[in-house]
């Protein structure tokens, strides 16, 4: 029985967008690839409300993520830390041999723009990388406010990994400055894993090119380069290609982007109720996710016992803790083409499994 995933990425995929993957192959050198290069270009745009180029990464987000720092790091980045994909992002900056610092606080709090602020003024940093919505722990962080601080500081280039936002949280990079907003298809997209994309400055383009390269794969002047020809360097996904365009075309032009949102905003309104009522919630209140709650094991439940049968009698499937926190917290993904009967059908197995 095939498996209702309400997992925080691979997330469910509707059978018409699989159906997109099986389109007879196109050659990504012809003029049939400039015009669905085009027109995924057209619908990102929209839903990021940027007219900043989107590049497309054959890769997973963490590919995207190393070229933000690889790319666009002169001086020095302040990586921001409270969860495991801040944490990530310095890791990937130490290891490529990018100078950087870790700015970090406990995961269940959300970053203050205050302590961003007293960073930056140090004028150590070039640069700074945030985690909008870290999968890690359910919280959201104060993107908008936090992105109001680093524009006051004009040579810093601001990157966000928004990887399980985008696409069901509203992102405003341009009136926000963003100089590089990055997602991965397979979480609030709702799409089969292998593609990010990432809205790109010129600001940051402008950096990348005095920056000595320390990449050929993810190097953003080189892809650049080549979207400027509506193509990207090496062969890309095709088939995740005609995925995505089918889905922007949902999101924006059938559901419509507020929608989407609202839809997010409802479906987590219900998590977050049903898990005060039997549990908690991992992150510090007023700043939880849209797209995943992080419920506290409260009850001391075995949530691998939880999830076998969940799969087993109900097929579906969430998430355990992530790292560190695996065993004391579980994560119910809302994102993606879920809807409101799907959350509560979830909700009403995991009642009956624990006999709540």
């Amino acid at each position: 029985m095939q498996e209702r995933l309400f997992t925080p990425g691979p997330t469910e995929v509707k059978a018409e967008l699989l159906n997109e993957l099986s389109r007879p192959q196109i050659h990504h050198r012809t003029e049939e690839f400039v015009q669905l290069y085009d027109s995924i270009q057209y619908y990102l745009k929209k839903l990021l409300f940027t007219e900043n180029p989107v590049l497309l990464f054959t890769s997973s987000s963490t590919g995207a993520m190393e070229a933000a720092v690889t790319n666009g790091v002169k001086k020095r980045c302040l990586n921001l830390v409270n969860g495991a994909f801040g944490d990530r992002w310095h890791e990937i900056a130490v290891m490529n041999g990018v100078p950087c610092d870790k700015l970090e606080i406990e995961w269940d709090k959300a970053i203050r723009p205050e302590q961003v602020d007293e960073a930056l003024a140090t004028g150590k940093y070039d640069a700074v990388t945030l985690v909008f919505n870290d999968t890690s722990t359910g919280i959201l962080n104060p993107l908008p406010e936090i992105a109001e601080v680093v524009r006051k500081y004009d040579d810093v280039l601001f990157f966000v990994d928004a990887v399980s936002a985008m696409g069901g949280v509203e992102i405003r990079v341009d009136e926000w400055g963003i100089d590089m907003c990055l997602a991965g298809l397979q979480k609030a997209f709702a799409l089969p894993a292998g593609l990010a994309v990432a809205s790109v400055s010129e600001r940051l383009l402008a950096r990348a090119r005095e920056v000595e390269p320390r990449s050929y794969y993810f190097n953003l002047p080189l892809m650049y380069k080549y979207h400027l020809q509506s193509q990207t360097p090496a062969t890309p996904p095709i088939p995740l290609m005609f995925a995505l365009r089918k889905q922007l075309e949902e999101i924006v032009e059938v559901e419509g982007i507020e929608n989407r949102f609202r839809r997010h905003q409802e479906m987590a309104a219900v998590v977050q109720e049903w898990a005060l009522k039997y549990f908690d919630i991992y992150p510090e209140k007023g700043y939880w996710s849209p797209t995943i709650t992080c419920v506290s094991n409260t009850r001391n439940i075995s949530v691998a016992d939880l999830n076998r049968e969940l799969v087993n009698k109900y097929a579906c499937r969430i998430a355990s803790g992530y790292g560190k926190l695996k065993e004391q917290t579980f994560r119910i993904a809302h994102m993606g083409d879920l809807n409101l009967i799907d959350i509560r059908g979830l909700l009403a197995a995991i009642e009956d499994i624990l006999g709540l």
